[in-house]
């Protein structure tokens, strides 16, 4: 507290002595009847000084004197025109000096643009390698969780004192969870209750799972008043320090809460952000410590705040060619796109259990559904990645799926929510969570971003993905198994066959006397539909370890 008082007085004497008018006070300072000049001054500095602590404690902005360029233009503004004479000039030039820096902070945006771009520069790769199927988690999407959080809150002690805060993702102890902290519901509701009781935690794997109410005591929350609110809390803690993007709940492997609020450095001019590091504090005792990036605690996912992703984003999307490219010509500008979860990004966690955050890139051009390309930037690192797919096919943009689906369920009412592509056995795919009109989760969708027409949908992610791999057979898509699938070939004897006519094809299940089944489409082996039981057959396969392997080449003997 004693860092923004004693900026605040500084600040308002500044203040102070540019809008006093020194010349005609220390005339009056002779008269009867006129406050003197010792009165007046301290009057204005009192003044001053209360406004600059009421600006800075109410809206948190950094305590550094190049945010004070506002408050430099209104005193010295009112100083040039109470002041006379010499006075008037000297204070007339230094208002029209700090009109040009507030000029100069206000069109940053347009002479920065390639520094944005340099600093938000990612790595480019052609396509993200195939995830396994089995490890690759597919998470309940938010608003269901939300729900379903809704919908336990009984077990929140005076729950009338509270409501459901910010909800955010994150790994503890191996298992992908959501993570919501309890929040007042209100001034009065704090004043009475000063501390929160907990949070709730839900799988973002299960749809089946049902929430947990923890119990951990927090003073310092975002919905706390005056010192106990969180980013004031930490604004007195840091009052230089730049921040960007809102304060998230991470917890420990121990179940303990902690909030963390991403920092780091304006580009140039007070315009533009690269994150540097975090700030954690303990929302109990109120304990703070900053991190550099490289130092973040092994717990914390998402030591960048996904606010701060979205900006990188655009950064990458929209200045690959200057400012006035992105405006006019807009050549090679590309859009990330805002169907993310958290601030226009999805989290989502790798095979190695590590969280990035996913953004696909479409046209400028409106109308126009084909993704230009997708990113993945490390949550903790903040390393990017952008693949540009295959050049050689045009792919879907997350819009393109989301409209796919509802269309789909035209008169149900269903939506998507959260895309993600993925690559599901060798074909870019939007996996999407389907919800109906309440919020409910429905259904998982995939569909080919290549290939629309290609689709499946199923009750769990794993039941979409074999409904999936038959429509890749019966659409011609390539089924090539998954990211640890082994190719293999074997031979038997069929005991038992199964064909399916599916459109101009047919999809041939058979049975061989190793006691493994195994799935064929007659695109990629035309003879499989004279298939039948005690044939001996030459399988190439995709050691998929699922219960219908899929066969690459098939051979009959005999014919």
């Amino acid at each position: 507290m004693g860092n923004i008082l004693l900026f605040s007085v500084i600040v308002g004497l500044v203040m102070a002595l540019l809008v006093v008018p020194m010349a005609i006070m220390k005339k009056q300072d002779k008269k009867e009847g006129y406050p003197s000049f010792a009165a007046l001054f301290g009057a204005t500095l009192l003044i001053t000084t209360l406004v600059v602590f009421v600006f800075y404690y109410i809206t948190n902005l950094d305590q550094n004197f190049t945010s004070m360029w506002i408050l430099l233009i209104v005193a010295a503004g009112f100083g040039a025109t109470l002041a006379t004479g010499t006075e008037r000039m000297a204070k007339g030039a230094l208002f029209l000096g700090s009109l040009l820096v507030g000029a100069y902070f206000l069109t940053a945006f347009v002479f920065n643009a390639d520094e944005k771009y340099e600093s938000a520069k990612m790595d480019v790769k052609t396509e993200i390698e195939a995830f396994d199927e089995k490890e690759t988690p597919a998470s309940v999407p938010p608003q269901f969780a939300r729900n379903k959080m809704k919908k336990a809150f009984g077990q929140v002690p005076n729950t009338s004192y509270y409501e459901l805060g910010r909800l955010q993702i994150q790994k503890v102890n191996g298992e992908y969870v959501y993570i919501a902290p309890v929040e007042f519901s209100g001034f009065f509701k704090w004043f009475k209750g000063n501390e929160t009781p907990g949070y709730f935690t839900l799988s973002a794997t299960d749809s089946s799972a049902n929430p947990k109410f923890i119990k951990e005591e927090m003073v310092y929350t975002p919905s706390a008043f005056f010192n106990k609110k969180i980013e004031r809390h930490i604004r007195l803690n840091y009052p230089k320090q730049i921040f960007n993007g809102d304060v998230q709940l991470e917890i420990d492997d121990e179940g303990k809460p902690f909030y963390i609020r991403t920092y780091g450095e304006f580009i140039s001019a007070r315009n533009g952000f690269e994150a540097k590091g975090i700030v954690m504090v303990d929302p109990k005792s109120g304990d703070t410590k900053s991190y550099k990036i490289d130092d973040v605690p092994d717990f914390i996912d998402g030591a960048i705040s996904p606010e701060t992703v979205s900006l990188q984003n655009s950064y990458f999307g929209n200045y690959v060619q200057g400012f006035w490219n992105s405006r006019f010509g807009k050549s090679d500008v590309k859009l990330p796109s805002d169907e993310g979860t958290e601030a226009n990004v999805s989290p989502i966690f790798v095979e190695n259990g590590d969280m990035y955050y996913f953004t696909d890139f479409t046209s400028p051009k409106e109308g126009v559904d084909s993704m230009l390309g997708y990113s993945l930037t490390n949550s903790r690192t903040g390393e990017a990645t952008f693949y540009t797919g295959n050049l050689e096919e045009s792919y879907m943009d997350s819009q393109g799926a989301l409209q796919i689906i509802q269309k789909k369920f035209i008169e149900k009412k269903w939506d998507g929510e959260m895309p993600v592509l993925y690559n599901f056995y060798g074909e870019a795919s939007w996996l999407t969570p389907v919800l109906d009109a309440n919020g409910f989760l429905q259904n998982y969708f995939i569909v080919s971003a290549a290939n629309p027409e290609i689709s499946a949908y199923a009750n769990t992610p794993n039941q979409a993905l074999k409904q999936y791999k038959t429509a890749l057979q019966r659409g011609g898509g390539s089924v090539d198994g998954s990211s640890k699938a082994e190719e293999k070939q074997t031979n038997g004897t069929v005991i038992r066959v199964y064909k399916e006519k599916s459109g101009d094809y047919t999809v041939v299940s058979f049975l061989l006397d190793n006691g493994n089944n195994y799935i064929v489409s007659s695109e990629n082996s035309l003879l499989a539909i004279y298939l039948k039981e005690n044939d001996k057959v030459n399988v190439k396969y995709m050691d998929t370890g699922e219960e219908f392997l899929p066969v690459k080449e098939l051979t009959i003997e005999g014919l």
